[in-house]
């Protein structure tokens, strides 16, 4: 999707960081695969053969998946090792590896009667550097607000039209997708941005490929399947320079196999199977539930469960879940171009319902808070307005964490058990007695 003009993000480096009975009208998985009709964008990447044979420690796939159960599969030993001080640039020079990622979160055991920070993250869907610059926009604004986020690449977006057919997508035509292939400019700025996005602090996470959805979509594949898209995810980051010719641009400053560990199903549909796929890939956490309420995070299947959320709608006793199109569908029927009288209101209810579900949580159970979003112009930009307007009022704060998804799992990570499972049993404006609590 292309997207209005162009802002950002970055980090202050300045002080030490700080980190320190209801009618629900939430788009379900149904609605969301309507987002596939608005999105003019799409998403590859795959293994390449070398990422290929070392993620094949072994042939024995029993031995394999003992491995990875234990999170000691070929990339999480791959971001285990300790880096010598040398850039290595890596494959046809695409990516490279340039060392731990600068200013990430030191996550830290919470002290006895210590409330937890207000963790947000905002995740955005696609991460195309389009016409209108959000992209760029948006890590302007993070920087600004002392924020991270968490940007789903979609492989595709790496990939030019003209080679479309090295994509070859479960249960569809070879080079087939549900979004647009990119242009050559788009791709350039795309690469640039993922390149700044990350020396920012940013995570880069998978938004898949060609973000199929309903019959024959994400919902429908099986496990294999489901490999099959991830391989092909990192194959396009890996060969962006085979793929496209474009040798005298610099490689990506990360290694994808050390960088990936976790992404957002398009339409939130198939996360069973997708997260039965991505251990092979040692991935952490998946983004892809449909949604819930405010609540700290669990596990499925061994991994992080990092759910879109119901947040209370203002002036009406029903909940949205947390991301631009159900915003869009409730206001405007999902029309993207709605009634410009209504562009005010609709603004001022969409930032409403993102600070009622911050303040629930920021005065109650300190549960993380969700939001995820796309890089669109949708009903005159008001959305992409609203998150700008959530994240400079709330990031700045000193108890507040804007953070990627991978920074929440490594605190998630380092927390007593026991005190994550009370956690979890607090109602959304629950406050406890953290000195009770926290022990």
């Amino acid at each position: 999707m292309m997207s209005r003009s162009a802002r950002g993000r970055g980090r202050r480096r300045a002080r030490q960081r700080k980190r320190g009975r209801t009618a629900l009208i939430s788009v379900s998985v149904l609605v969301l695969a309507l987002i596939t009709v608005f999105l003019g964008k799409s998403l590859i990447s795959g293994p390449d053969g070398s990422a290929a044979a070392e993620s094949s420690a072994t042939d024995d796939p029993t031995i394999r998946a003992k491995n990875n159960k234990a999170g000691n599969g070929p990339n999480a030993r791959k971001r285990a090792q300790r880096w010598d001080g040398k850039v290595e640039v890596l494959g046809d020079g695409s990516t490279s590896h340039t060392g731990p990622q600068p200013g990430q979160l030191k996550p830290k055991k919470l002290k006895p009667g210590q409330k937890p920070p207000q963790f947000v993250v905002f995740s955005w869907d696609g991460a195309l550097e389009g016409d209108d610059h959000l992209f760029s926009h948006f890590r302007q604004v993070a920087k600004e607000s002392d924020a991270h986020m968490t940007f789903f690449l979609t492989g595709i977006y790496l990939l030019p039209k003209s080679k479309s057919d090295l994509y070859d997508p479960p249960m569809h035509s070879r080079g087939s997708a549900a979004i647009s292939y990119p242009t050559d400019d788009h791709i350039r700025t795309t690469l640039a941005q993922l390149g700044d996005a990350w020396k920012d602090g940013h995570e880069i996470g998978s938004h898949f490929n060609g973000h199929f959805c309903g019959p024959k979509g994400g919902g429908d594949w099986s496990v294999d399947e489901w490999s099959s898209e991830i391989k092909q995810t990192y194959d396009f980051v890996k060969k962006w320079k085979t793929n496209t010719g474009f040798s005298s641009l610099p490689p990506l400053p990360f290694d994808p196999d050390r960088e990936f560990v976790g992404g957002r199903a398009p339409c939130l549909e198939g996360q069973e199977n997708l997260i039965s796929a991505s251990k092979d890939f040692d991935w952490r956490y998946d983004a892809s539930s449909p949604g819930g309420f405010q609540a700290w995070p669990s596990k499925k299947n061994g991994i992080w469960d990092f759910p879109l959320q119901l947040l209370p709608y203002p002036g009406k006793d029903i909940q949205v879940l947390s991301m631009d199109f159900n915003f869009l569908y409730n206001q405007s029927k999902g029309e993207t171009d709605g009634d410009p009288a209504q562009f005010g209101m609709w603004k001022q209810t969409t930032t409403g319902a993102y600070m009622n579900g911050f303040n629930r949580v920021y005065y109650g159970s300190r549960a993380p808070l969700f939001i995820g979003n796309h890089f669109e112009q949708w009903n005159g930009g008001i959305y992409m307005d609203a998150v700008e307007d959530l994240m400079r009022e709330v990031c700045p704060r000193k108890d507040v964490e804007c953070v990627s998804f991978r920074e929440l799992a490594d605190w998630m990570d380092v927390q007593d058990p026991q005190l994550l499972e009370q956690l979890r049993s607090l109602d959304p404006g629950q406050a406890p007695s953290w000195k009770t609590l926290v022990k």
